[in-house]
């Protein structure tokens, strides 16, 4: 079973997606994570009476009126993952035979009012958005603007990564299908520090690479780079791309990759996080329009049903043809291994351009995608095309794995009849393993006889890294203060710890409440402290930055 979520972080990609991304989850069953959802619903005409295609068959029929007896218990299904979990509010819908045939909400659009869910309740997708914005893509290759294999810096002035061949060579499905190399949840650290997307499309030329294509790294910012290239080619900014060859001629009224359109619907939800195991009101609403194409879509339940109909028709809503289904194939089918096998008798999961592909225990294919604020949002969708049924579910808590398991569970009831794994308690640890603070030093206490710090003096200055740019410490009444991002905007008060080492607290979309950074200074002289009691410090390392995908080294500029 894959289950990945932007944390759109997306870190997907809490998330994403990397959601840092969601990850692997290996058990004994056999669905997708991002690909945990529906099922199938009356046998495929293509899967079931065509055997001169044996790619198509299924391993058993689907039980009798399989669509219409899972959406007779989704009512009880999320009634209880509510009651179990307490998550404030939930939209669901199914789409089936070219029709929504169930589409609700449930619980309220924020604790501590009466605010109830409906279908036509706006929910921050997170990146539930790949799939979608891959979709644009797909019109845009209908159309002959780009194709999937047209050069992101073809359409991307001043475009770079740390490799000339890449940077020369990556495509728009490499992005698409997370295979350019760069390393899991690039950019997203940035993004919380306050650069806008063109700045941190800029920097990404600082990274590593991994081995170009033929290594999946989840990146919220490669997609985001893609989307923008393609968009400059068609002429258009990308929201208003989206707009206009997407939203519109679906009839999506609610739909918008714009921050501000979602803040200014009088119907939407407000984000919610677990703070001492009760739900309570995100400190700040996430605005993930750095990562628009990746992360910043915004939508109900009922517009996501026209969508969810298109991808069923083969890009057709309606009697007319949206999306080619030539341009369509390759997002939903696999284009990169995203969950080797872990032993020779297991299923791998695979990733399209922006969808998670796979086959479950009952020979179906199916695609799908879940999406994760870690500041309250989880979403998830999931396509059966065997069956022609679809399933989306959309909720405004922190991800614990609820909209995940609805999915796999509706998924079980259409194939089998009744629910065959615990995707609740798979999904629940998976998510709770993400949602662990940070840091070498969580949990511990100071040492109780501590080395004493140098004077403050000797810490202060301004230091470089060439990704994060500059940070700059100051003596700020007596104690030190970091400040980083655009204009310095984003501070942090240091704490001593021992010595020459500081920490911080921090809580953002990819750090949860209670992550701790130490922040280490080498004292081996530059020139010598303002106060002339000794060197001052020549470089800085942050562990919140110092991780395996980038260097946390910042050099001391000048005395």
């Amino acid at each position: 079973m894959l289950l990945r979520s932007s944390r759109v972080s997306s870190r997907s990609a809490m998330t994403v997606v990397s959601v840092a991304a969601v990850g692997l989850l290996a058990v004994g069953c056999t669905s997708s994570s991002s690909d945990s959802g529906p099922a199938s619903s009356s046998a495929s005409p293509t899967a079931q009476a065509e055997p001169q295609n044996p790619d198509a068959a299924v391993a058993q029929d689907l039980p009798p009126d399989a669509v219409n007896a899972a959406v007779g218990k989704l009512d009880g299904l999320v009634e209880s993952l509510m009651d179990s979990t307490k998550i404030p509010g939930m939209a669901v819908a199914v789409v089936h035979g070219g029709k929504t045939v169930y589409a609700k909400g449930f619980g309220v659009a924020e604790i501590g009012t009466d605010r109830k869910v409906d279908p036509d309740t706006v929910f921050p997708l997170a990146s539930m958005s790949k799939p979608i914005g891959s979709t644009v893509l797909a019109k845009l290759v209908t159309d002959k603007v780009v194709e999937w294999d047209t050069p992101v810096a073809a359409n991307l002035p001043g475009f770079a990564l740390s490799d000339l061949y890449v940077t020369e060579n990556v495509t728009i499905g490499d992005m698409y299908a997370h295979r350019s190399g760069l390393p899991d949840h690039a950019g997203d650290k940035l993004e919380d520090l306050g650069y806008d997307r063109q700045q941190i499309l800029n920097r990404l030329r600082y990274l590593p690479l991994d081995p170009f294509r033929i290594t999946y790294n989840y990146t919220n910012y490669g997609v985001t780079a893609a989307a923008e290239s393609a968009a400059r080619k068609a002429g258009s900014d990308w929201e208003t791309l989206s707009e206009n060859t997407l939203y519109g001629p679906l009839g999506m009224t609610h739909t918008s990759s714009r921050f501000s359109d979602f803040t200014a619907e009088p119907d939407r939800v407000v984000g919610h996080v677990k703070v001492d195991g009760n739900w309570v009101k995100t400190p700040a609403q996430r605005d993930p329009d750095p990562q628009a194409p990746a992360g910043g879509v915004s939508s109900s339940v009922n517009d996501l049903t026209h969508w969810l109909a298109m991808l069923l028709a083969d890009g057709t809503y309606n009697g007319k043809q949206i999306v080619g289904a030539d341009a369509l194939l390759p997002a939903v089918t696999p284009e990169m291994i995203s969950s080797p096998s872990g032993s020779p008798d297991a299923r791998a999961g695979f990733y399209g351009y922006g969808f998670n592909v796979s086959v479950t225990e009952g020979a179906r294919t199916q695609y799908s995608h879940a999406g994760a604020f870690s500041m309250g949002a989880g979403t998830n969708f999931l396509v059966m095309p065997s069956a022609d049924v679809a399933i989306v579910a959309l909720s405004n808590a922190a991800p614990i794995g609820a909209v995940d398991a609805l999915t796999g569970e509706f998924a079980d009831i259409v194939q089998f009849g009744d629910v065959r794994h615990e995707w609740r308690t798979l999904y629940g640890d998976a998510y709770a393993a993400m949602a662990k603070p940070s840091g070498s030093l969580v949990g511990q206490q100071p040492p109780a006889n501590s080395t004493p710090a140098q004077p403050l003096s000797a810490y202060t200055g301004t230091y470089q890294n060439d990704l994060y740019g500059p940070a700059v410490v100051r003596d700020d009444n007596g104690k030190l203060v970091l400040a980083m991002g655009p204009g310095g905007k984003t501070t942090r008060e240091l704490t001593h710890w021992d010595g020459n080492t500081y920490t911080f607290t921090l809580r953002n979309e990819n750090a949860e409440l209670g992550s701790i950074s130490k922040v280490t200074f080498d004292n081996t002289g530059v020139g010598s402290a303002a106060s002339g009691s000794g060197p001052a410090s020549s470089r800085m390392t942050i562990e919140y930055y110092d991780d395996e995908t980038s260097n946390g080294e910042f050099v001391r500029q000048g005395p």
